[in-house]
């Protein structure tokens, strides 16, 4: 197969490949920039495999990074382009179940190829838009099959990140995991437990986001994989395979979105939803959000009224919330919700017209906590309309406040 026309991100990186292989050295576009070219999507990183070792790449370049030095991994700078160009390896013994032992530089396209994960991602182009496919991955792309190269058992071993990457691209392309690498996914599904929250965490986030993410949550409850990993206890994969259902012929919009959906499909109380999240090793900001959001979507399951105080301090995080009670309640719109939110007097504190040095300005009130105080009741009482959000209103209430030691 020989594509006619490259991409401009391909055309862009031409140079580099012409100045290796006038070198004497062979070099190559590989990996998910030539998968996703083929699928038609949009492309992002592209990466470069060369016979050439990292000295002699260094040697023919006048800007490059060590970004994995070790590995065979160096970035060549061009025209505010990076390219990550890796010398052809092979690996061996994976002790960790993560990084092999040790690396050695090759200078055979075939020896590089077989260690990758998957067929399709195991594809690799000429500068003449050659493609050069030893594993079927074409064919593989054309039927949409995730299929490990080779043995998946010893894929596995390798990185078992390796599982969590199959049912990922099988959620985001819609492909289907082939019977043997699927029969050793959950065979190995225990291998997981060496591997690092965060990066388990970055390949389920994208599962969740996956245009068949339906079928990947139903994988990840089937395989097993979901018993070796933070917080989610053994027996769960009924949960897991009814939140599967729900998003059929559905998908999350954002990453928030997805996290406060699993955590209400998994029936977490409010605590153990923060436990939770910061266990999977989420930023302090994502897990407010996803917290705040979640907060609303207890109060409507519990069928509490939903006040102005309650829609202001959800606040910009309510369209994640309004988005999980649609999931869950095919007659939930929610519109009004935000409708009231957007009528709101504030919709958040810096709208207030006054500020604690203009108190402290007028002689109300001096710095401390009490200020703090004061600010807050004169928030609340603008947000459940009972003020008006005019500076002479604001400062007559807050002398009020002061006067009654409030």
């Amino acid at each position: 197969m020989k594509i006619a026309n490259l991409p401009q991100e391909f055309m862009a990186a031409l140079p580099i490949l012409e100045t290796i292989t006038n070198a004497g050295f062979e070099a190559y576009f590989v990996g998910g920039s030539v998968r996703d070219m083929l699928l038609g999507k949009a492309i992002h990183d592209v990466d470069i495999a060369t016979s050439a070792y990292p000295s002699e790449i260094k040697a023919l370049f006048e800007k490059t990074v060590d970004t994995g030095i070790e590995h065979g991994t160096v970035m060549i700078l061009d025209h505010g382009n990076g390219y990550e160009t890796t010398t052809f390896r092979t690996e061996t013994g994976y002790t960790d179940f993560r990084r092999p032992d040790s690396v050695n530089f090759v200078r055979d396209l075939a020896e590089d190829l077989k260690r990758r994960d998957f067929t399709i991602n195991a594809l690799a182009m000429r500068a003449n838009g050659e493609i050069v496919d030893l594993f079927n991955g074409l064919v593989d792309l054309d039927n949409h099959i995730i299929r490990a190269v080779g043995n998946p058992i010893e894929r596995f071993h390798e990185d078992a990140l390796r599982m969590m990457r199959a049912l990922r691209f099988s959620a985001q392309l819609g492909f289907v995991i082939e019977k043997t690498t699927n029969e050793a996914i959950k065979a190995e599904a225990h291998l997981l437990t060496n591997i690092a929250v965060e990066r388990i965490n970055v390949e389920l986030s994208k599962l969740m986001l996956g245009k068949a993410a339906a079928e990947g949550l139903m994988n990840f409850a089937q395989s097993g994989l979901f018993n070796y990993v933070p917080n989610i206890d053994m027996g769960r994969e009924l949960d897991i395979v009814a939140a599967g259902l729900k998003l059929q012929g559905k998908t999350l919009p954002d990453e928030a979105t997805a996290w406060t959906y699993l955590i209400d499909q998994l029936g977490l109380n409010e605590a153990d939803a923060g436990r939770f999240l910061k266990a999977w090793k989420h930023s302090n900001d994502f897990i407010k959000q996803v917290k705040t959001a979640y907060h609303f979507i207890q109060l409507y399951r519990q069928q509490v009224e939903i006040t102005n105080w309650e829609l202001y301090q959800v606040g910009s995080v309510l369209p994640i919330a309004l988005a999980v009670l649609k999931l869950n309640f095919s007659s939930f719109e929610g519109e009004e919700y935000m409708a009231a939110l957007h009528n709101l007097a504030i919709t958040n504190k810096r709208q207030l017209a006054i500020d604690g040095q203009q108190l402290i300005a007028t002689g109300i009130v001096k710095p401390g906590p009490k200020m703090g105080e004061i600010l807050g009741k004169i928030e609340h009482a603008v947000v459940i309309g009972q003020l008006k959000n005019h500076l002479s209103d604001l400062l007559a209430y807050a002398e009020m406040l002061q006067s009654k030691g409030e």
